[in-house]
């Protein structure tokens, strides 16, 4: 076979070898941040991808060995990675209207798993194909670069080494350059720019025909994917978000209305932080978790409280509203998160924030505190090492004497074994006092934990001080509805915490409940009943 002029250097193939390693990282990274807004960054989304994207690559490998030794053309194996690039220009035009329109579809004929199977059935979809192409680079530079055998080893490893160090860049770059900084849009937008002009520098340096019409061609798309896609807007429907955008670890989306300022970090359900523009409770959850400086034998101005899980510090804003000069120093993973708290939801600035796990802190620090609110937990992205029986001991042993732990559970099913049991008897079984209760038009509930078995007569009193109404009004409804829990046998350790299949359950059951209407509907009328019933 007679080479080209720009494959006789070698470093051109290698070159070709990087560039689709480092791609398919990053479309690996950028698929993850596009099904997150919608499916959560769960363990359970990362496998689906991983094997979606593996099983994509295994394809291509085959096809491209095959294609490379029935016609070793480069001109074949430049065209796909100019389509793949081109492809992947599209994603950020059309990915989340192909996201929605599958979930949609999904959502009135799946009856389980229906996570799972719309995040599987969005990525066979979006990602498969261009990452099929670029599965056929590496069996087809191997047919083009290896010139007898006696050189085929070192020259396969070379191959090898390029593509495991663009995919080492490909990794990296995305996660802590590109997506904070310009977001996933831009990233896919950036990637596929280079796969487009790796293949243009082939098509204009070759003997092949056409090439002008391939460069106009691929240009012109490319040009219109730019200005189409470079938006971050994940919750396009959203008009007025007071912002929206990305951080290392999630999705962010900031409401403002007349009444409040809410955070989120799902575009389609959940609220993560809320900020009361005027004088009075949330109507949430963190209303119930204000019993727990309650329950301790401190004053209630006095009381030291740590939160692992600080979001926007709605928990800490509403005690420095209620309860005075308590002292609350807070934990978030999400340093973008606390910058936001300052920026729209008014963290006081006496609240210190540490941009730490909450498990990894505790590790770290051995003061003691007299409340423990642990608030790390978002539908199905339950962090598995803050939900065992080691971590909630940990909790216990940075408690102050009495001191109480609060926990907010925002997912509760009457189905055996579900999540909030598992976790309830895991605290219970490290705990000797545990008392829940259901938060009331929500699907959260509030466990308070405690070795002080007085805890429940020291609230009593001290709630009967309350000087705001609506606070006494709020800790006599929490007085009145809470539960002692009795411990069962589903235990969580480091080893074994199912969390997110367990969290996958409720969130099936939330869904399909959600849906019944219109799934009614649907039975009876069709489509255009569905549409209908919008109007």
């Amino acid at each position: 076979m007679n080479k080209e002029k720009i494959l006789a250097n070698k470093w051109f193939l290698y070159l070709t070898e990087f560039f689709a390693g480092m791609s398919v990282m990053a479309v690996e990274l950028g698929a993850s941040r596009l099904l997150a807004p919608y499916f959560s960054s769960s363990q359970i989304v990362w496998t689906i991808i991983i094997g979606t994207i593996m099983i994509a690559m295994a394809l291509g490998n085959i096809y491209g060995g095959k294609s490379a030794d029935k016609n070793p053309s480069p001109a074949r194996l430049y065209k796909r990675i100019l389509i793949a690039g081109i492809w992947i220009a599209v994603i950020p035009v059309l990915g989340k209207y192909i996201i929605l329109a599958v979930s949609a579809l999904l959502i009135f004929t799946v009856n389980s798993n229906f996570l799972i199977i719309a995040a599987f059935a969005a990525c066979m979809v979006i990602f498969v194909f261009p990452l099929f192409l670029l599965g056929t680079v590496t069996p087809s530079l191997a047919k083009y670069s290896v010139e007898s055998l006696e050189d085929s080893g070192r020259t396969v490893g070379t191959l090898n080494a390029f593509n495991t160090i663009g995919s080492i860049i490909g990794t990296f770059v995305p996660t802590f350059v590109t997506i904070p900084s310009v977001g996933t849009s831009i990233t896919l937008l950036v990637f596929a720019g280079i796969l487009i002009i790796l293949s243009m520098v082939y098509f204009i340096n070759s003997k092949t025909s056409k090439k002008k019409m391939k460069a106009i061609t691929s240009s012109t798309i490319f040009i219109l994917c730019c200005i189409l896609g470079y938006s971050d807007s994940f919750a396009f429907w959203e008009p007025g978000l007071a912002y929206e955008g990305e951080s290392i670890y999630n999705y962010l989306q900031v409401k403002e209305s007349d009444n409040n300022v809410i955070l989120s970090t799902n575009v389609l359900f959940g609220v993560q932080s809320v900020y009361m523009k005027e004088d009075g409770l949330t109507g949430m959850y963190y209303d119930y978790a204000m019993a727990a400086p309650l329950m301790t034998d401190k004053k209630t101005n006095d009381t030291e409280v740590l939160i692992l899980g600080m979001g926007t510090g709605t928990y800490a804003t509403q005690c420095k509203k209620y309860f005075g000069s308590m002292v609350i120093e807070g934990v978030e993973i999400d340093e973008k998160i606390t910058e936001l708290s300052r920026q729209y939801f008014h963290l006081p600035d006496d609240v210190h924030v540490t941009t730490y796990d909450g498990r990894a802190f505790l590790n770290a620090v051995d003061k003691k505190y007299d409340v423990i609110m642990v608030d790390a937990y978002q539908d199905i992205t339950i962090p598995f090492q803050m939900s065992s029986v080691e971590f909630f001991t940990l909790v216990k042993e940075h408690l102050s004497e009495n001191g109480v732990m609060v926990v907010n559970m925002n997912m509760h099913s009457s189905e055996k074994g579900n999540i909030n049991q598992y976790l309830s008897d895991t605290i219970a079984s490290v705990f000797n006092e545990v008392y829940t209760i259901d938060v009331a038009g929500s699907t959260n509930r509030e466990l308070f934990a405690s070795d002080n078995t007085s805890m429940l007569n020291i609230f009593e009193e001290k709630r009967t001080d309350i000087r705001d109404s609506d606070l006494f009004r709020m800790m006599e409804q929490v007085s009145q509805n809470l539960q002692i829990y009795n411990k069962g046998n589903y235990i969580m350790t480091d080893d074994k915490a199912p969390v997110e299949l367990l969290g996958m359950k409720v969130i099936d059951g939330l869904i399909q409940d959600e849906v019944s209407y219109y799934k009614h509907i649907y039975k009876q009328y069709g489509i255009k009943g569905i549409l209908k019933s919008f109007l």
